[in-house]
């Protein structure tokens, strides 16, 4: 894994470099999730120029302090990245809302605009909170809670006590975005979307009210499988992914 960017290195990955493609797209992952995961798409996505955002608090940025407040992270992470050719901004779940408010922070500051964003097993805005939040519990109900929700940690995680607690570390930081975020109102994005779920998830359902933030089209594609769909159909949701990229692109 190569890490290059159009701004500063350490945010950004990249895997093939294709100075000829159209359009980048930008990867945001999910919650506990590193760029890695996303940058492995690179070979089955030939005409696009895929990038995955590098957050602090994993991997070779293990050693800087992750960010907790959704506030801080956008403004770091558009301070930081020249979005240059035309672009495409994709996340999943917590990435989905990263992407989100990535967009509403380039047009308050009248930057370029994505040609689209493609928002992955995330309900849009307002976010219902109820419970106890995730990020305050000790170690080993996160982990319980974690498991419960998205699955179990691959084994060597579990069974190396320095890579589980690195992997909580991140996990906590992340839910903490994700938990403490309270959606500012404004003006719809001019912005098409293009909202993804797996029909196995709780808030599939929702996909659609993402129309509520654009005044653009909105298209729902629920794909077999749970949140982590893409996994689980690989080809199809990459087959999918391409589509609305390039479909962004043709709608400039």
């Amino acid at each position: 894994m190569t890490a290059e960017s159009s701004g500063t290195p350490r945010w950004l990955a990249r895997r093939r470099r294709r100075p000829d493609a159209p359009v980048d797209l930008y990867c945001f992952a999910h919650a506990g999730g590193s760029p890695g995961e996303y940058l492995r798409w690179s070979d089955d996505l030939p005409g696009l120029q895929l990038w995955g955002v590098h957050l602090p608090g994993r991997t070779s940025r293990s050693g800087e302090p992750p960010f907790t407040r959704m506030v801080s992270l956008v403004d770091a992470l558009v301070t930081e990245i020249r979005f240059a050719r035309p672009f495409v901004l994709f996340g999943h779940s917590l990435g989905a809302l990263v992407a989100f408010e990535v967009a509403r922070e380039l047009r308050r500051r009248d930057r370029e605009q994505p040609v689209r964003l493609v928002l992955s097993s995330c309900p849009p805005p307002p976010i219902a909170r109820t419970g106890t939040p995730l990020h305050t519990l000790p170690d080993a109900d996160l982990l319980a809670e974690i498991e419960r929700r998205w699955g179990a940690l691959p084994a060597p995680l579990r069974t190396d006590p320095v890579l589980l607690a690195n992997t909580l570390a991140c996990h906590r930081a992340d839910l903490a975005l994700l938990e403490t975020y309270r959606h500012r109102a404004g003006e719809p994005l001019d912005i098409p979307i293009t909202a993804l779920a797996g029909t196995g998830e709780r808030g599939a359902a929702r996909a659609r009210d993402w129309a509520a933030h654009t005044r653009r089209l909105v298209t729902v594609r629920l794909l077999p499988g749970g949140h982590f769909y893409f996994r689980e159909r690989r080809d199809e949701a990459l087959r999918v992914l391409r589509d609305a990229v390039i479909g962004g692109l043709a709608s400039r």
